[in-house]
């Protein structure tokens, strides 16, 4: 298939969209497969909270060894790494909720090998996408982080169904496998921004040095001053909110459906994916706002980041707290889409405000903001089947709506908190040379 028509840093661009859309398959097919398998074999609610939660341990390890690396050896060599290692051991590790050794080792395995993901997709954007269309390129990209659990909830349940959960494995390894076949034959690294070629490609002078091999490649890294800047911890913040809300809901929704309203995942019709389409949807919407209110001059890009950031955390940080009031699952459905929608909607904000503060180490930055995210997965979602167990003693199941307030008041809380430190500490300005 010819790619020549097509500029370079668009195919880049869809290439990072379907990774992250692969990725988000097998997380929340992780959680869907797993939730079956555990249900049949009556694990409780804590020690699933704490197997679902194994995942981002070994993510949380590797994120700012992945941005150093995606810095060091490349993004495009780090992110094919990745992708081989947790395909290969989704394809040979067995779903058997009993044999616990082996589960927590295959997920800390799988999440090693993803956190290194994001930082090395946010150091090849950083390398190929100009900053006018930055916002858009890049909210392509993580989009596709909603398009794929959107297929995840859409697809999966019926593939448990049919096959089994163990299906569920070898569908995302074969996925891994073939994304990984498309990286190798279409992915390649930028040319240098001196070059004449370089014009075509649509770089600007502000781009990371784009090949590790040649003489501008970045030896000093400020982790000091990384660590200690306010903008950063702006991101951070509001990274660590995002993820809290995205993987509390991610990996307990099949769970309110099942037991906290009585509805089977598996006899929903294509609803369940709704709140993961309109995330999809808001992501893409939310960077060309972005792009339009800065290129046409309404906001600065500062001004722009805070704007969106606001919105989106605060219609979400609504949502989350009055999810519980809904006892039909149309009504939750309605009620996580409008959180989940405009938690991506925020996105526009955080999300890309690595580059704007800090081109030449996005992939650094991306991976100490991530780092928060994944502490988020960590503490939310093990705490979640924590509380939920606690519920259980008050309420005797987890059918009745205030077994799960709290459960989604914290989150909410915590968009409200996010949403005050931005306002107060973010900017769109570059820091960083």
């Amino acid at each position: 298939m010819k790619l020549s028509n097509i500029p370079q840093r668009y195919v880049i661009v869809f290439l990072t969209f379907l990774s992250t859309s692969v990725c988000y398959i097998e997380r929340v097919g992780f959680s869907i497969a797993y939730t079956v398998a555990a249900d049949a074999a009556g694990i409780n609610q804590s020690s699933k909270g704490t197997i679902l939660s194994t995942f981002f341990i070994g993510y949380a390890c590797s994120q700012v060894p992945g941005g150093w690396a995606a810095q060091k050896i490349g993004g495009r060599k780090v992110l094919l790494m990745s992708f081989i290692l947790w395909s290969s051991t989704c394809f040979l590790v067995p779903l058997d909720p009993n044999r616990v050794g082996l589960l927590v080792f295959a997920r800390l395995l799988v999440g090693v090998a993803q956190g290194f993901i994001f930082p090395s997709i946010h150091t090849v954007l950083a390398q190929w996408v100009p900053p006018h269309e930055r916002s858009r390129l890049v909210s392509i990209t993580t989009s596709g982080m909603y398009l794929g659990a959107a297929l995840g909830m859409w697809l999966l349940p019926a593939l448990v169904e049919f096959r089994g959960p163990e299906s569920v494995f070898i569908a995302e390894a074969l996925a891994g496998v073939v994304w990984s076949l498309l990286w190798i034959r279409y992915a390649t690294d930028p040319p240098r921004s001196e070059h004449p070629k370089a014009a075509a490609a649509g770089f600007g002078g502000a781009l990371l040095p784009t090949n590790v091999n040649h003489n501008h490649r970045v030896t000093h890294i400020p982790w000091k001053k990384i660590m200690l800047s306010l903008p950063v911890w702006a991101i951070v913040v509001n990274n660590f909110t995002f993820h809290y809300a995205l993987y509390v809901l991610m990996n307990w929704l099949p769970t309110y459906f099942e037991l906290g309203l009585k509805v089977s995942l598996q006899g929903m019709d294509s609803s369940k994916m709704v709140p993961y389409l309109n995330m999809f949807v808001f992501s893409i919407v939310g960077g060309f706002i972005a792009d339009y209110l800065i290129t046409k001059r309404i906001l600065s890009v500062t001004r722009t980041r805070k704007f969106l950031n606001t919105v989106g955390f605060l219609v979400a940080s609504a949502a989350l707290m009055a999810l519980p009031q809904f006892r039909t699952s149309n009504g939750v459905i309605l009620c996580s889409s409008v959180a989940l929608g405009f938690l991506a909607l925020g996105r526009a904000g955080f999300a890309v405000n690595h580059m704007d503060i800090a081109p030449r180490y996005a992939g650094i930055v991306m991976g100490v903001s991530n780092t928060a995210g994944t502490l988020a997965g960590i503490i939310g979602v093990d705490l979640t089947g924590k509380l939920l167990e606690a519920s259980k003693l008050i309420y005797s199941d987890l059918s009745h709506p205030e077994s799960w307030r709290v459960v989604f008041f914290i989150p909410g809380l915590l968009c409200i908190f996010s949403t005050v430190v931005f306002l107060l500490f973010s900017t769109g300005e570059r820091i960083f040379d």
